[in-house]
């Protein structure tokens, strides 16, 4: 895939067989966009742009091509680009304001949207999603304004109040003495295959006992695989319940002698991310020394809000239980070391190059993802195969080279990472030299991308990476990305 800034120094075409020749690869382009071949259609409007960089139009559909691949930063760029070049162009004001609010920046993109109103006032989409963007905005005004710094026993408390008349009348698994068990959790999988709902009380005992798990621990934490033993670790699962159950048939349930490690995203845009949760919460607090969860960026409140798992929540549930996974999540660790050789964590590697495994452990990560800094770059970051670094695509965190993983394990005297976060074809890849593994969990991505999931398999001995790659299997017809925010549904 090509950068967006690849063309900020291209000349004005003088041929007209240039321009000409522009708008016919914007053509095939839109083809391959039709078909969701969103790569290949970004590839052909660069070269549109190559030959005549003075149509804000190529532009725009880019920028679109871009939020569809959620290259939100690239996306942003271009859109700007396009009004640049056209004031009046209200498509780069909708693909900016889209980038804006995929990016959590929320008063930028209601101001393009007025923008929108204010030049078209009959058109009825503008209206919409300005509506809905201004809604958004207060909504979360409103929970910052009233949000205070929890003290031990508020969600407790929050627990208490919402149990208060309820009784455990539904049927379903129930706790033993308040705990999780193994039986609990083989009715738990079955009882969500069949599509019904943990009863509340529950629900809250297991968030209750995994923020108090969570917090006791560090933001890396140091994992032992013995020599004869085996080690798992997923990528994304994003809310795909059915496929996380295929996993497990695959490479077998979680216990004490088949430990896993989950390595963030594992809600959102999938409709099933309540499921998800709380299967993986089980199993962390069956198991708590042998089954490991990592943060994703997507375990954050900005990112729930947009893509389904805050609606989702409010939905199976209520809002007060959105605001308690939101604190829960603040406590995730940010990334595991195997045996001293393996660093894990969803996103990538850093914009500066003296960082430590003992500063990452030092982290104070009870907050929301910052815009930058060692955390943020934990969570967003992603790989590039050109050496040294470069603005992220997504518009948060950094892109890095092979000489900068390679630094990095040389500094932490590590082999290799592995890291999640990007959709792959056949659900992993192996880059910089061997040494920057990307492994994702999650076939069919929003049941459009047709990709392969995977997941990876070593051993304490030799910690060499084993690869198995598998097929999206069926779900309930309920889509992806019914609990999104109404202006994501508008990009998707």
């Amino acid at each position: 895939m090509l950068g967006n800034g690849d063309v900020d120094e291209i000349k004005k075409p003088t041929a007209l067989e240039d321009i000409a020749r522009a708008d016919k690869i914007k053509e095939e382009a839109n083809e391959f966009f039709k078909i969701q071949a969103y790569d290949k259609a970004i590839e052909l409007y660069t070269e549109a742009i190559k030959l005549n960089p003075n149509v804000a139009l190529y532009y725009g559909n880019r920028s679109f091509a871009y939020l569809k691949t959620e290259c939100f930063g690239y996306a942003l760029k271009d859109a700007s680009k396009a009004i640049e070049l056209d004031p009046n162009y209200l498509k780069g004001y909708y693909r900016r304001a889209t980038a804006y609010m995929s990016l959590g920046k929320y008063k930028l993109a209601l101001k393009d949207y007025k923008t929108v109103c204010n030049a078209s006032p009959n058109n009825k989409d503008a209206s919409v999603r300005y509506k809905e963007c201004y809604k958004t905005l207060k909504i979360k005004s409103f929970e910052e304004a009233i949000r205070v710094q929890e003290n031990e026993e508020s969600l407790a408390l929050l627990m208490d109040l919402n149990m208060r008349g309820v009784k455990d009348d539904e049927g379903g698994p129930s706790l033993e003495d308040g705990k999780v068990t193994l039986k609990f959790m083989q009715d738990l999988l079955e009882w969500y295959k069949k599509q019904k709902k943990l009863f509340i009380k529950h629900a809250y005992q297991i968030l209750v006992d995994v923020k108090a798990l969570f917090k006791a621990q560090p933001s890396l934490i140091d994992i032992t695989i013995p020599e004869d033993s085996k080690f798992t670790i997923c990528g994304d699962i994003h809310g795909q319940y059915y496929d996380l159950l295929n996993i497990f048939e695959l490479n077998g349930l979680p216990s004490e002698t088949n430990p896993y490690l989950f390595n963030g995203d594992f809600v959102d845009r999938g409709s099933f991310s309540v499921e998800c949760i709380f299967t993986l919460f089980g199993f962390k607090l069956l198991y708590p020394n042998h089954f490991f969860m990592s943060r994703g960026n997507h375990e954050s409140a900005t990112m729930n809000q947009m893509y389904g798992f805050d609606g989702e929540v409010r939905a199976k549930y209520c809002p007060a239980m959105a605001e308690v996974f939101t604190d829960v999540y603040n406590w995730l660790p940010l990334a595991h070391c195997l045996n001293k050789r393996v660093l894990v964590m969803h996103g990538g590697l850093f914009s500066r190059d003296n960082v430590t495994l003992e500063e990452i452990k030092q982290i104070d990560r009870n907050r929301q993802p910052p815009e930058e800094g060692v955390m943020c770059e934990l969570l967003w970051s992603d790989p590039q195969p050109q050496m040294g670094r470069a603005a992220s695509k997504r518009g948060v965190g950094v892109q890095f080279g092979p000489d900068v993983t390679q630094n990095f394990l040389a500094l932490n005297n590590l082999d290799y990472i592995v890291r999640s976060h990007e959709v792959k074809n056949e659900g992993f890849e192996i880059g910089h030299d061997g040494k920057c593994i990307t492994v994702f969990s999650a076939p069919n991505y929003c049941d459009t991308m047709d990709n392969r999931g995977a997941f990876i398999t070593l051993n304490g001995k030799d910690m060499t990476p084993c690869f198995t790659s598998y097929e999206a299997v069926p779900h309930p017809n309920v889509k992806p990305m019914i609990y999104a925010n109404p202006l994501i549904k508008f990009m998707c």
